[in-house]
């Protein structure tokens, strides 16, 4: 019906021109065929789109607060766990970096907001705290995020949030990375606690970890750097007075780890980290989770939201399934540090 339509237009545009001048009559003609053709290609298009919209395209809003290795292998787990699961012409993602500002993942999310999005992915805790203020109604998906009561200030936690918001958790067990401190650096008798004040995940980390290590039998210290500006300072500090380092799944740290790596592999001052990433750059060991594994698992937990309707209030936060020892054989052979044969090395 519309080509028949755009054909009678167009021939009615040509008799007219050519009832005011008959030199004029050969080129208006063309013209009227070229439009003619033209509306015709526009109606097939949009025919097609049509078409393409007869199954639901869901619009993903994607807000990380920093690109650095775990986050974007959250990221990219979360997305191919929904073109998977959904198809890959069925989801549209509006992925965006916070560049480690919180003020900024409040810019993103509420962008999501106003544009109406069918779901958001909030990549680390300073997204998902920023998608908590920002909405109610739309469902928010968590990922490497440590502890959900922390973040989201919850006193009365039962594994779920209870209203928008679940997610994933990529906290390993801390009482397991206290025990592989013991198990690699025995004869160590105090242990700097090193990371960023302003993430409450970090807190809650070094909290739990210390009790662990005091009950050790170290003496426990904590290093806070507040943003990239000192963590140089402050990593020499923690240096300067502790046998062994730890640092948390820290996002600042993660970083920065060239910064601090500059500062504890001259000081012969091994560091054990709290994720792969950090371990790659500044660290000796970690017991460590796969954050691909992780988004993909959250990707999961997308699909069902989106497509079978699932109650994202009662979906319990997920956590990795597996975590595995692993060392970083650079940094143990500059620092003398023979791992034991069931680590495995990064690479």
């Amino acid at each position: 019906m519309k080509k028949a339509v755009s054909l009678m237009m167009a021939a009615a545009m040509t008799m007219g021109l050519a009832a005011c001048g008959s030199t004029a009559s050969t080129d208006t003609a063309a013209s009227a065929a070229d439009t003619a053709s033209s509306t015709e290609a526009a109606a097939s298009t949009a025919d097609s789109t049509a078409a393409a919209a007869d199954g639901k395209v869901y619009n993903i809003g994607i807000c990380q607060l920093v690109q650095h290795e775990a986050l974007d292998a959250a990221t990219q787990g979360f997305k191919d766990a929904l073109v998977e699961k959904l198809g890959e012409g069925s989801v549209k993602f509006d992925e965006q970096n916070a560049s480690g500002d919180s003020a900024n993942c409040a810019t993103i999310v509420n962008g999501f907001v106003s544009n109406g999005v069918d779901l958001i992915l909030a990549n680390a805790t300073a997204p998902l705290q920023a998608a908590a203020q920002a909405t109610a109604d739309i469902p928010v998906l968590g990922t490497s995020i440590t502890d959900y009561a922390t973040a989201l200030d919850i006193s009365d936690w039962t594994g779920t949030v209870g209203n928008n918001i679940s997610g994933t958790s990529d906290l390993a067990p801390l009482d397991q990375q206290a025990a592989m401190i013991q198990e690699l650096f025995p004869d160590a008798k105090s242990v700097g606690l090193l990371y960023c004040s302003a993430e409450p995940n970090s807190v809650y980390q070094c909290d739990v970890i210390e009790g662990y290590l005091t009950e050790e039998g170290y003496t426990v210290a904590r290093y806070a750097f507040t943003d990239t500006n000192d963590v140089t300072s402050v990593a020499q500090t923690a240096a300067d007075n502790s046998d062994v380092i730890y640092i948390p799944t820290d996002n600042t740290a993660a970083s920065n780890t060239e910064a601090i790596a500059n500062v504890v592999i001259p000081a012969k001052v091994p560091v054990v980290a709290g994720e792969e990433g950090i371990c790659s750059g500044c660290g000796v060991a970690t017991l460590s989770i796969s954050y691909y594994d992780l988004g993909y698992a959250t990707g999961e937990m997308a699909a069902k939201i989106l497509a079978d309707g699932a109650d994202v209030s009662a979906m319990p936060v997920e956590f990795a399934p597996n975590v595995t020892k692993k060392y970083n054989a650079a940094n143990c052979e500059a620092l003398g540090i023979t791992p034991p044969s069931d680590y495995v090395a990064i690479g």
